[in-house]
């Protein structure tokens, strides 16, 4: 009792001395935001004791809001177990050509990458270049047993969520092992120039990333080192494929060159590896006559700690609107459910996932590890990050193009009044950077809502992305708590629509995730 008393005293501090006279539901929203993103709870960082006394805040609420635990063992609390990892030094790679050898610089012409299924990698052979390192670019190339270098992007001409998933490192290093290399180069191409450079990549460097113990690893052919213009530069130096050509026929969109480049590179990286226990929190609501079907709404509960001072002097990132709002609107919707006397068709499963902001880790796992029957889940509607301080017209619901769910979203929405929208920033690859893409890998229609650029909402997104994303300032105050109520009854109309819909949902025809990861009708 005097740790929780201790927790809540920066709570009652913190309090106005005249506090903004809310609605019921509103005070219910902002209370659960108010204690998850007080400071007491220290950025809620992934394997935090901040963290673990969030993970029970949530799972009293659940209790409180008529749902029955959903975790493990008949519990509350789904362990995941964690594996953080981070290069333990700056590796080495040299590059051979003919009798000249060549060491590049670390920071400056590469970075090495950790590799937590391989700890220690050490790799020497030929360098071919596959261009983006799709399967098509493979077409006439032997890289068994040697290094290939791709673009740290995909083909241009695929839609904008497929070019994010296979431009990602791991499905880069996925193709090249089905092809028999050794290892992947990763290159820094364009558009991962223009949003995210090398130069500025260095400073994150030798941070810790995560991943969970047992999960899918990219092959035999690590991705081991991640090579700037510069490097790139000396590494195609001297070969038939010219480096200024690579980078022209990617900026204008053209197929990129490829093959041998006549060099020999030889890396080896060391990773540090450690482990940790966070929790998932998940609690359901029976359905009726489909309650072995499940509709699960996701939210994730971390944030990333306590880290470098603001102008003010202020350490503790506090992820008020990342995405303590949305953990809080999907308990509001969980109690909305309750408060209706009407219990849904199919079964509602509530689940506040870990380490998100490690990349989507706790979502991972538990869609690889379900807590309830392995193809009973039918769908996820994601909440993440909903920016609440503008009078909202219309949503964005990624992946609502390629399922059922897409269609029901809509019209959810529009019986709210508001429109369903397109993705407007497709260049910043927002498919992949949520949690319902882990339900999309396991084979589940899945979407993520966030709020639209319509009326005042682009410049209010453009403000908050640039002033308080992962800034001590994304606190409480910002929140405009009548929007925080229109969100939880469209999030509530959106999830009751699922779960009631006559038939369960299914991939499109044809849809390219609903085929790769064998979703119900793509074929």
């Amino acid at each position: 009792m005097r740790h929780l008393l201790l927790l809540a005293l920066p709570l009652l501090a913190a309090a106005p001395a005249a506090a903004q006279e809310l609605a019921p539901d509103a005070a219910a929203l902002k209370a659960h935001v108010q204690f998850l993103a007080s400071d007491a709870m220290k950025g809620r960082d992934t394997g935090s004791p901040e963290l673990a006394v969030a993970e029970q805040y949530v799972a009293a609420q659940m209790l409180a809001a008529g749902l029955k635990p959903a975790g493990a063992n008949g519990g509350w609390l789904q362990p995941v177990p964690l594996v953080a990892y981070k290069a333990a030094d700056h590796g080495s790679l040299v590059l051979t050509r003919g009798a000249t050898r060549l060491p590049l610089e670390w920071g400056k012409d590469y970075l090495a990458r950790a590799t937590p299924a391989a700890p220690k990698v050490a790799v020497s052979g030929p360098v071919v270049f596959a261009g983006y390192g799709s399967e098509a670019e493979y077409k006439g190339l032997d890289v068994r047993g040697a290094i290939v270098a791709v673009l740290r992007d995909s083909p241009h001409s695929l839609p904008s969520d497929v070019r994010a998933h296979l431009g990602q490192p791991e499905e880069q290093a996925r193709t090249a092992a089905a092809h028999g290399a050794a290892g992947v180069l990763l290159l820094e191409g364009n558009a991962r120039h223009a949003i995210f450079p090398f130069a500025e990549s260095v400073a994150y460097a030798e941070d810790e990333a995560m991943t969970w113990q047992g999960a899918p690893g990219t092959g035999a052919a690590p991705p081991f080192a991640y090579l700037g213009f510069d490097g790139a530069a000396k590494l195609f130096a001297g070969s038939k494929i010219g480096w200024d050509a690579v980078l022209a026929a990617d900026k204008a969109s053209k197929p990129l060159p490829r093959g041998a480049l006549g060099v020999t590179a030889t890396g080896a990286t060391t990773t540090a590896v450690r482990t940790l226990t966070a929790n998932n929190v998940a609690g359901v609501l029976e359905g009726t006559d489909k309650k072995d079907e499940y509709v699960v709404l996701s939210a994730h509960l971390d944030h990333v700690g306590v880290g470098k001072a603001d102008a003010t002097g202020d350490t503790i990132y506090n992820g008020a609107m990342d995405n303590a709002v949305g953990t809080a609107a999907m308990l509001e919707v969980a109690r909305r459910f309750q408060a209706s006397g009407k219990r849904p068709h199919r079964s509602m499963l509530f689940v506040a996932v870990t380490a998100e902001e490690q990349g989507l880790v706790g979502s991972e796992y538990f869609a690889a590890n379900p807590t309830v029957p392995k193809g009973s889940i039918v769908a996820d509607v994601n909440l993440d990050m909903p920016i609440l301080t503008y009078d909202f017209v219309d949503l964005v619901a990624y992946g609502a193009d390629r399922s059922s769910v897409g269609k029901l979203v809509e019209q959810a929405a529009a019986a709210e009044g508001v429109k369903l929208v397109p993705d407007p920033d497709p260049e910043q690859a927002y498919f992949v950077r949520s949690d319902h893409y882990s339900f999309v890998k396991a084979g589940i229609p899945a979407v993520s809502l966030d709020l639209g650029p319509g009326g005042p909402g682009a410049a209010a997104s453009k403000e908050f992305v640039e002033k308080h994303y992962h800034q001590p300032s994304d606190e409480v105050g910002l929140i405009d708590w009548k929007q925080g109520l229109r969100f939880v009854s469209l999030n509530y109309a959106i999830a009751r629509a699922i779960a009631d819909a006559d038939q369960r949902p299914v991939w499109n025809k044809g849809d390219f995730f609903g085929t790769l990861y064998k979703g119900p009708m793509a074929k």
